[in-house]
């Protein structure tokens, strides 16, 4: 008699189940997840538009600018859902904001201003060549300017050396006593996003996880219900 009872109840849950058809919520969750894709990658590409704007404002020696067009891709990365694929060490790798960019023109700058600063604290009696490092930066740059490189490609570091060794020892250690060039971790950025945000993408993404909650757990259900409808007499 109890077994009948129990029995009874869980066809009476499962016509309850069939009341909703799986496959209506599958027709409404398919298209929320290609609205919701589409929205991350509408995100994804307004902030690399941000991003190429600080690297064209770094192009343009421009540091009002850039600080600027920064602060405006930093606002807009911390309050959006930013999913974004970057490389490693030859890997690639999935993250949460811009990955890594470098202002090298903002730091070549830079460097250039202190190394002319530096030349022109030099003595020329005691060091006929004026400053080695200025010298090497005036030979190096144009090629990189000219092939593209950047402050830390193996190229340019290779010019770089290969000039300053042409000089004596002893002027190159009066120099770099002179000289004391900027960290290059100053001019790199790396901004995260949060993993949500309530923006409409993030709405989207909390109403595709709740549907896709529902779906399984409503196929989980109806297989315990038939699977326990067999086992009870």
């Amino acid at each position: 008699m109890v077994g009948k009872n129990v029995k009874q109840t869980l066809k009476n849950s499962l016509k309850q189940l069939k009341r909703i058809k799986t496959w209506q919520l599958l027709l409404v969750l398919i298209p929320l997840l290609f609205i919701t894709a589409t929205l991350l990658r509408f995100d994804h590409i307004k902030m690399t538009e941000l991003r190429s704007e600080v690297l064209a404002a770094d192009e343009e020696d421009n540091d009002e600018k850039i600080a600027e067009a920064l602060k405006t891709l930093k606002d807009f990365t911390f309050s959006h859902i930013i999913i974004n694929v970057v490389e490693r060490n030859g890997k690639s790798y999935i993250t949460f904001g811009t990955g890594p960019f470098y202002l090298e023109h903002q730091y070549l700058r830079k460097t250039s201003q202190i190394l002319q600063e530096a030349e022109q604290n030099v003595g020329t009696d005691a060091n006929p060549n004026g400053n080695v490092y200025a010298a090497a930066m005036s030979v190096c740059q144009p090629q990189a300017q000219r092939y593209g490189w950047a402050w830390n490609n193996p190229d340019y570091m290779n010019c770089y050396l290969t000039e300053i060794n042409k000089y004596p020892v002893s002027e190159r250690i009066e120099d770099t006593v002179v000289v004391s060039l900027p960290d290059t971790s100053l001019y790199r950025y790396d901004f995260a996003s949060p993993v949500w945000a309530p923006t409409l993408t993030g709405f989207a993404i909390l109403a595709s996880l709740i549907l896709t909650a529902i779906v399984i757990i409503r196929i989980f259900a109806w297989l315990v219900i038939h699977i326990a409808i067999l086992f009870i007499k």
